[in-house]
């Protein structure tokens, strides 16, 4: 099968006065993996249902190659669709289950069987054609829902949340397994998660959506290391967000007082335009920040009191209270250690933080005065 291109214009859904996908203009070249990602109340979901052909936009239209489907119902697209719940015909073996799309479209029966075949090796599940998929795992079930989607040869295939209902460990397993069969099968795919590691590790593009509209469009090396907003910085990833003003503005960077008389450093992200008692989000990673003991204190230390520690084998995770009485957390190499003393002090370079004005007093979190956020 070979995928075509998905071309979204000005894509709008209202609801009465709530406007839940707003203006998004969106293209998804040919045979290419594109996630949408997003919080909750996102859209991303109303969005991937607008190409599905189950909801149809107020505003906007959407072509698949150079043919606009706009008003076209769903079974007229030619896609395949695997959904969190699978959608699976209880009542049915696998390869029935499978069989079904092929069955529709009238291909002749002795066509089926090796279409069947194909299917089920290709997505690990040889040998259960005839076992009732109320009798398989849900990592099974989910295979097959992928097969039946597939067996029609479809150019695009749209996947709502297709792993939320599975463990941690099934997850990763089928992450990696569907951009396998994605990129052998050629089709071009549209996928919906709010998991941020999920979105990472299996897309060519990610489309970081807020509030119905596109916060930053790029890979996964460019939305984690050079975040559009804060909002992306703080979604994507672990971060710790401190809130401030822009105490002093320097060649290397900027000074932020985050309360309390404490200072932080950080370098403005890319064309934001600062001066100095301006209302700013600064975002650093965990893995960023260095610990010291405040016994043995260091010019350009915050001091902190370690709340907690825990050893997750691959780093050390520590949680510290500010003076402000905000919790940051820092990641530590394993053979970092954990700090012997509980007064600490916490620290990082100029160019590990990024800071963000503040969008008319509302927090990368789309709250104003943030309780979680004061200083």
């Amino acid at each position: 099968m070979t995928g075509i291109g998905v071309d979204i214009r000005g894509f709008t859904k209202d609801y009465g006065n709530m406007t839940v996908v707003d203006g998004v203009s969106l293209s998804v070249a040919a045979g290419s993996f594109v996630t949408l990602l997003g919080p909750s109340g996102s859209g991303k979901s109303t969005l991937l249902m607008g190409v599905a052909g189950f909801t149809r936009p107020t505003r906007g239209n959407i072509f698949f190659g150079d043919r606009d489907v706009t008003v076209l119902p769903p079974r007229q697209r030619n896609i395949g669709m695997v959904f969190q719940n699978y959608a699976l015909f209880p009542h049915m073996t696998v390869a029935q289950n499978i069989a079904f799309p092929l069955i529709q479209r009238g291909v002749p029966k002795a066509d089926i069987a090796p279409e069947i075949s194909k299917m089920m090796q290709l997505v690990g599940l040889r040998g259960m054609d005839d076992r009732p998929v109320t009798r398989l795992s849900g990592g099974q079930q989910q295979r097959v829902a992928l097969a039946r989607a597939l067996v029609f040869r479809p150019p695009i295939l749209l996947m709502d949340e297709p792993l939320g209902a599975l463990d941690k460990k099934m997850r990763e397993h089928l992450q990696s397994e569907i951009k396998e069969i994605q990129q052998v099968t050629g089709t071009t795919a549209l996928f919906v998660t709010h998991d941020q590691d999920e979105a990472m590790s299996m897309s060519d593009q990610i489309v970081v959506l807020n509030h119905g509209r596109i916060e930053q469009q790029g890979t996964s090396a460019e939305i984690y290391d050079t975040p559009a907003s804060a909002f992306v910085a703080d979604f994507v990833g672990e971060a710790n967000l401190l809130q401030g003003t822009i105490a002093q503005l320097g060649s290397q960077g900027c000074l932020v007082e985050i309360g309390h008389n404490l200072l932080v450093c950080g370098t403005p992200a890319s064309g934001a335009v600062l001066e100095i008692g301006d209302t700013v989000d600064v975002i650093v990673r965990p893995n960023k920040i260095g610990l010291g003991r405040e016994c043995e204190p260091m010019p350009g230390f915050l001091p902190g009191e370690m709340v907690s520690s825990a050893y997750l084998g691959e780093a050390i995770l520590i949680r510290v209270r500010l003076p402000s009485n905000r919790i940051i957390t820092a990641k530590l190499k394993p053979e970092a250690g954990r700090p012997d003393c509980q007064r600490v002090s916490v620290t990082w370079d100029y160019n590990s933080s990024i800071v963000f004005p503040r969008r008319n007093g509302v927090n990368s979190r789309g709250n104003q005065n943030d309780p979680t956020n004061s200083q």
